[in-house]
């Protein structure tokens, strides 16, 4: 497999994600780029790419991701698998949960990427998302706050799916 990608915003709770995602996929695989120091050139650099994003507020991007989509939107991502996990409040934010998700795999599909990563919407409560496409994730919806206890399946059953899909 070739190196991937992860791109993160920083947060207490994405860092805990990422630690897990990079633990499964072993670590010499993956090259850790924190959002807020990340420019264009960093995300030609891989075939691969796992971008980390919180909502916020009534579902919007957090700052970094925001600032930085207007240089996502000049680059060539045809040939590029991009995959995104978001974290979401689907108890205290049911009508945006893991917008964020939905805003990104917006920019980067109108850049030529290929999404990959979709999960099942299956087991999460909610009342609308923009991340949501025929009744799938368009990538890993993860909600710390309400359903910990499902975390760590998700991210393990999500790296295996990626591991198939990023070839």
């Amino acid at each position: 497999m070739k190196k991937i990608g992860l791109f993160y915003g920083a947060g207490i709770a994405t860092a805990a994600i990422i630690a897990k995602i990079q633990e499964a996929f072993g670590d010499s695989q993956i090259d850790r780029i924190p959002v807020e120091t990340a420019r264009g050139v960093d995300f030609e650099a891989y075939d691969n790419l796992i971008m980390g994003v919180s909502t916020w507020f009534d579902g919007e991007l957090p700052a970094h991701w925001d600032e930085i989509v207007p240089e996502l939107k000049t680059l060539n991502l045809h040939k590029k698998k991009v995959a995104i996990f978001g974290l979401g409040d689907q108890q205290n934010y049911p009508d945006n949960f893991v917008d964020a998700i939905g805003l990104l795999a917006k920019v980067v599909e109108v850049q030529g990427a290929e999404l990959a990563g979709q999960t099942s919407s299956e087991g999460y409560h909610f009342q609308q998302s923009q991340a949501i496409r025929d009744n799938n994730f368009l990538g890993l919806a993860l909600d710390v706050d309400n359903q910990s206890d499902k975390t760590d399946d998700r991210i393990r059953n999500w790296v295996e799916q990626l591991k198939k899909e990023f070839v």
